[in-house]
């Protein structure tokens, strides 16, 4: 077995220091003997090891690659990390599978950057000790600067290093030294600490650029970024669109005077896309949809020929809305154009292969749920939705193949267990589904879909009074949950509390008729001799499922 040592310490190279220096030992070696595997991986090597990009050429790209950096308004999300350790961790098991096991040795693991300590956490986690071992090595770390690569740092998503080696900068910069630098450096900080859930650190230093500057770009861009905070706190109990209401029209006003009209034209836009996620979040879903139709007019008529991912992500989120409205085809279209536009983007797809599934569309949904895994390193929501469709189309080991990898990829991905143990539950494995859930809360333990299924597994165990606590909890936190309220009805039911088994139904029809929710309910009534009633939900169950033997079978009994 063939020994490397590396040190991890972030002071070397920052964000992948370990995951850069195992890849320069590894990829010239792929490129020789396997370099379809290098081409399969080429963003995740490109990413991680930028000293390795003259060799790894760009095989999958987007449209922002071939813009000014000015342009490029797409800063990669604070989860991206873990589908490039992904990628590096599928690239490291199959060169290992060809080339034999290995064992590395991580000096200064306490000083890396966190993309490396995720890194290592995946290497654990996906490659069998017998192929990689990882050892500690010693440590001694460095007292040097930290690296300041904020251009690689932005385009990357690599907020944890921007928002360390930024602060650091930041207090030994004077605003007087170079006010533009000073302020476009703390918005990408405070951005980056937003991306990381550290909002009152980066609403501090939102503050403190309005203290400084009164340049009116710059304070609208910060209007805007604490209106964002406002409304997309990690701590939802912490979110106050009202508040961000105040925040965004302070931006909008601002940018509304911009003397050059393609400035006040992108930044204008810009802000009444952000206007239209407040008035989302405060319920009002039109006025949501007017404010993203009124920024695309903006930059049809004054940024033609520029700015082309500004368009294209107004017309992906204009098409989002257009969805929740119902106007399926409408929304189609928006999110067809923004594919157009950028077909090298992944998530769009992702939205759009939703939005055909809802249609009934499943072969065009799942060639867009496919061409994500194409487009992009392993993106576990790709998988999942494919689970989905698969699940539709009574596949039922693929759903739980692609279950297993969405999970493999990411384990604190809930909704992968709540969906995996509805199959063993259907299949009557108990054991496994209560695994399963009790996996999900272990990572979300305030998820209201995950107590729902708690509530299940507790139901057909016949653990009634844990059962009740369970579809309870779900419904303190999530009363409009469908599945809570008739769970808690068949735990009614089979207990032979045929009125609390009716309200509970009733309250779930409330949010979403069914034919299934009203077959429930009627023999719910029938047990307490209200035939009338009974038959009045079998007939409207009929409408809405004619085909049901079910129901079909209990009108003519009836």
């Amino acid at each position: 077995m063939d020994t490397i040592i590396l040190d991890a310490d972030r002071r070397i190279g920052g964000p992948y220091t370990l995951g850069a220096g195992l890849l320069a030992r590894l990829v010239p070696v792929a490129l020789g003997r396997w370099p379809d595997l290098v081409a399969a991986h080429d963003i995740e090597i490109r990413t991680a090891a930028p000293e390795l990009r003259a060799s790894v050429p760009a095989r999958r790209r987007s449209l922002a690659d071939e813009l000014p950096r000015g342009q490029r308004i797409l800063v990669p999300g604070a989860r991206r990390s873990l589908r490039i350790a992904n990628g590096l961790a599928e690239f490291v098991r199959d060169h290992l599978t060809r080339s034999g096991p290995l064992t590395l040795i991580v000096g200064n693991a306490g000083e890396a950057d966190p993309t490396d300590a995720e890194l290592v956490t995946v290497l654990r986690r996906r490659l069998k000790p017998g192929l990689l071992r990882i050892e500690e090595g010693p440590s001694a770390p460095g007292t040097g600067p930290l690296h300041a690569d904020f251009d690689r740092y932005r385009d990357e998503g690599f907020h944890h290093a921007m928002a360390e080696s930024g602060l650091e900068t930041l207090r030994g910069l004077a605003y007087e030294d170079d006010p533009e630098h000073w302020q476009r450096l703390l918005q990408r900080v405070a951005a980056a600490l937003e991306a990381i859930g550290r909002e009152d650190e980066a609403r501090e230093l939102y503050d403190r650029g309005r203290r400084e500057s009164t340049d009116p770009k710059h304070r609208a861009t910060m209007a805007y970024a604490t209106a964002m905070i406002l409304v997309r706190h990690h701590d939802r109990a912490r979110r106050d669109p009202d508040q961000a209401l105040a925040w965004i029209n302070e931006a909008i006003t601002i940018t509304s005077m911009l003397p050059d009209a393609r400035e006040r034209a992108f930044h204008l836009g810009f802000d009444l896309n952000g206007k239209a996620l407040v008035e989302l979040r405060r319920g009002r879903r039109e006025a949501a949809a007017e404010l993203v139709h009124q920024a695309i007019e903006l930059a049809e008529t004054h940024l033609r020929g520029e700015h082309p991912v500004h368009k294209l992500v107004l017309y992906a989120n204009r098409g989002q809305l257009l969805a929740m409205a119902g106007e399926r085809e409408a929304a189609l279209a928006d999110l067809t154009r923004a594919i157009e536009t950028d077909p090298g983007y992944p998530d769009h797809y992702l939205d759009r292969g939703n939005l055909l599934h809802e249609l009934g569309r499943s072969a065009e949904a799942l060639a867009d749920y496919e061409t994500v895994m194409r487009l992009s390193p392993p993106f576990p929501e790709a998988y999942y939705n494919r689970a989905e469709l698969r699940y539709a189309a009574g596949d039922l080991e693929g759903a739980r193949a692609d279950l297993d990898h969405t999970l493999e990829l990411d384990p604190e991905f809930a909704p992968a267990y709540v969906n995996r143990c509805g199959l063993h539950a259907a299949a009557g494995d108990h054991v496994r589904a209560r695994r399963d859930v009790e996996r999900g809360l272990e990572h979300a333990p305030h998820d209201p879909f995950l107590l729902c299924v708690l509530g299940q597994v507790e139901l057909a165990e016949m653990r009634y009074p844990e059962a009740r606590m369970a579809f309870d909890r779900a419904l303190e936190l999530d009363p409009d949950l469908v599945a809570a309220w008739a769970g808690r009805a068949e735990l009614a039911f089979e207990r032979g509390d045929q009125e609390a088994a009716v309200a509970d139904l009733t309250r779930a029809l409330k949010l979403e008729e069914t034919a299934e929710l009203l077959f429930n309910r009627s023999l719910a009534y029938r047990e307490a001799g209200l035939t009338r009633q009974a038959r009045q939900d079998l007939l409207r169950a009929a409408e809405l499922a004619p085909d049901d033997a079910d129901i079909r079978r209990a009108l003519t009994e009836g």
